[in-house]
């Protein structure tokens, strides 16, 4: 009969493993075959990425121009929307406050004086 060693502070219950395997396990070898199907699987992926990206370009670019979507179960809308976005906000409103200004008011101001940023996404469903 083979010993069995238990793994210590294990969840629940205690998982066995046959005590040869830990002592005396040799490490799996990985195959060509394997590295092989990995590096194509990359390539694969490579490929599907730039076809998809050139696929919504097309759709992105023909709706922009007025296409009619065919009846049916799925949708595509080009969805806009426009951000104002000030990334250094917290640092100006400590500095402010450093300072002893009003450092809400302050970027409030700026805020609305940075022209918004345009984004359009292609929504498919």
């Amino acid at each position: 009969m083979q010993s069995r060693a238990t793994v210590p502070h294990a969840p629940k219950a205690a998982i066995l493993f046959p005590a040869a395997t830990l002592l005396h396990s040799e490490p799996e070898t990985i195959s060509q075959e394997e590295l092989g199907l990995l590096l194509s699987l990359r390539g694969r992926l490579r490929q599907l990425e730039a076809q998809l990206a050139t696929e919504e370009q097309s759709l992105r670019a023909r709706l922009a121009a007025g296409a009619r979507i065919q009846p049916g179960d799925h949708t595509a809308v080009l969805k806009e929307s426009f951000r104002r976005n000030v990334a250094w906000k917290a640092v100006v409103v400590r500095l402010a406050l450093r300072l002893k200004l009003d450092g809400e008011a302050y970027c409030a101001r700026v805020l609305a004086s940075t022209r918004p940023t345009r984004t359009v996404a292609l929504v498919v469903e």
